[in-house]
């Protein structure tokens, strides 16, 4: 049996006489720091400037704590990045849930007028429907919108979002309250409200495509999921984010990280240059300022590290994710193509030893190398597991496998599992080195937070393991999978993975955009 959740079960809460909640104490004060090999005491908590002091540190553990447990060095934030944060936190606190300037806001989406200047505080709230990782990647891509239009980011509070991250900004809320006057679930691509819908019905009509002169209605529903259709994709044009910029409110639904697409927009790219000198960086740097797990998850992933992982050499995380098309109960497998693709990358890319021919290979050489995987179904891990136990390494190297959970499908709507999921995330970012599945936005963000290249497992098609078995990606972004192909200043389809030399085609998404780094190609 592999070693599951050391805590599975949430924290419990008590009610005092004054009504407020308090949480039991499940997080322990006097856990030493002793994260051998080497000991990770001199940690930067501050993540290089990402982040500030002043948040309330028992109350969110993994704020401070996130460099306490990830060995690999991080890439550094440029001054202008942490600058452009601290003038977000503050529009952020002045406009939020609460002020006077929300509420006036709030009013005026019921209005029937349209409008015709820029209001102080303009908004933009993400609607969340996606599993774990497409939510950590929509999130921190609406974020970056955020940053660049001047808006306040505000979140769906009603899809689990309180009970898996910690609020990121002082002294706010970034969750909606609960008397937003708009029915946004109702919302959809044929929603008379539908940025998208509004051009193809010519209701936003003028200079070849609409008046940037005309009044603004009070707001404008983007829908950015993976349907989308062409109207909606004009979201990425120059001329629409003009005229988009004087709209108060802006509701968005994705299910993607649609940040390349950003890059590609004429009037963000300066800005973008200098946020990310290190264009490979967005998801690195966004994502460890804005997602903080909350103490039952951290503690579940610290607890798991430190029992199974933080004594070893060497932490090899494996991703797994299967894509069949089959019946629900099959599409884990097993399927013995798919462990054929993970030895043989893992090996090859002497990621792992191989495994000696008889149990009188090479002596010990007390060198240990943890396997980290994560997977719905059990069945890989077990596999790896009892190869390394039946034989010695070649060179001697002991190879322990371990995977916390196997759920045997995603449910993405049931809490624990999300909790589970991004527990497991996390742990796979404390990996000193990531093989991950193409596809899986589990993955990405994995990679992202640790700062880590991975080598990605090409899909296998018919079964058959490919050859190679992986590749070396090109960065640690991840890959936005359903880009838009429109050339905005031609009006004609384009391939968009030349326009620029730092968003290219991804490796596992031949028609995806994905950022990457001019200066490490």
């Amino acid at each position: 049996m592999l070693p599951g959740w050391i805590i599975v079960g949430l924290a419990r809460t008590t009610t005092s006489c004054d009504g407020r909640r308090h949480r039991e104490k499940d997080i322990r004060d006097d856990m030493p720091d002793d994260l051998s090999p080497s000991a990770q005491i001199d940690y930067d908590r501050l993540l290089g400037g990402l982040l500030i002091e002043g948040f309330d540190e028992r109350s969110c553990r993994s704020r401070y704590q996130f460099a306490r447990y990830h060995r690999n060095a991080a890439r550094v934030p440029s001054p202008y990045l942490i600058e452009r944060l601290r003038r977000q936190e503050a529009l952020q606190k002045k406009c939020g849930p609460g002020t006077k300037s929300y509420n006036n806001a709030a009013k005026q989406l019921m209005s029937t007028q349209s409008i015709d200047g820029i209001s102080d505080c303009n908004y933009l709230f993400l609607t969340i429907h996606a599993g774990m990782g497409n939510r950590m990647l929509e999130i921190t891509s609406a974020f970056l919108y955020a940053l660049l239009t001047g808006r306040v980011l505000l979140v769906d509070r009603y899809k689990q979002i309180a009970n898996t991250f910690c609020e990121p900004f002082p002294g706010t809320s970034w969750l909606i309250p609960s008397d937003f006057p708009l029915s946004y679930n109702e919302f959809t691509k044929h929603s008379p409200e539908s940025y998208g819908n509004m051009l193809q019905e010519n209701v936003i009509r003028g200079n070849t495509y609409r008046s940037l002169a005309s009044a603004r209605p009070p707001y404008a529903y983007l829908h950015l999921d993976g349907d989308y259709a062409f109207h909606d994709k004009l979201f990425y044009c120059e001329d629409d984010q003009q005229f988009l910029q004087g709209v108060p409110w802006l509701i968005m639904r994705t299910d993607m990280y649609f940040v390349p697409s950003l890059f590609l927009i004429p009037s963000f790219q300066d800005e973008l240059s200098k946020l990310f000198p290190e264009k490979d960086t967005v998801f690195h740097h966004l994502g460890r300022y804005l997602l903080h797990p909350t103490n039952d998850i951290w503690y579940s992933a610290t607890t798991y590290y430190r029992a199974y992982l933080a004594k070893a050499d060497k932490v090899v995380g494996i991703q797994i994710r299967i894509f069949e098309k089959k019946g629900i109960l099959q599409r884990n497998g097993p399927f013995p193509h798919v462990l054929e693709q993970i030895l043989s990358c893992a090996q090859g890319e002497k990621l792992l030893p191989q495994i000696g021919v008889t149990d009188g290979a090479a002596a010990g050489n007390n060198r240990t190398i943890a396997v980290l995987g994560t997977s719905l179904s059990s069945w890989y891990s077990d596999q790896i597991r009892e190869r390394y136990s039946e034989h010695r390494t070649v060179d001697g190297t002991m190879v322990k496998v371990y995977q916390p959970s196997h759920e045997e499908y995603q449910k993405k709507k049931n809490r624990k599992h999300n909790m589970k999921a991004l527990a497991e995330i996390y742990l796979l970012s404390m990996s000193d080195v990531l093989i991950t599945s193409g596809f899986s936005t589990f993955g990405y963000v994995a990679q992202g937070l640790a700062g880590l290249t991975p080598w990605i497992m090409y899909r296998p098609e018919n079964h058959v393991v490919p050859e190679p078995p992986c590749g070396r990606a090109m960065s640690i972004e991840p890959c936005f999978h359903q880009a838009p192909y429109f050339d905005c200043r031609a009006k004609r389809d384009a391939d968009l993975g030349k326009v620029v030399p730092y968003v290219r085609h991804c490796e596992d998404v031949s028609w995806g955009l994905k950022i990457v780094n001019e200066t490490r190609l």
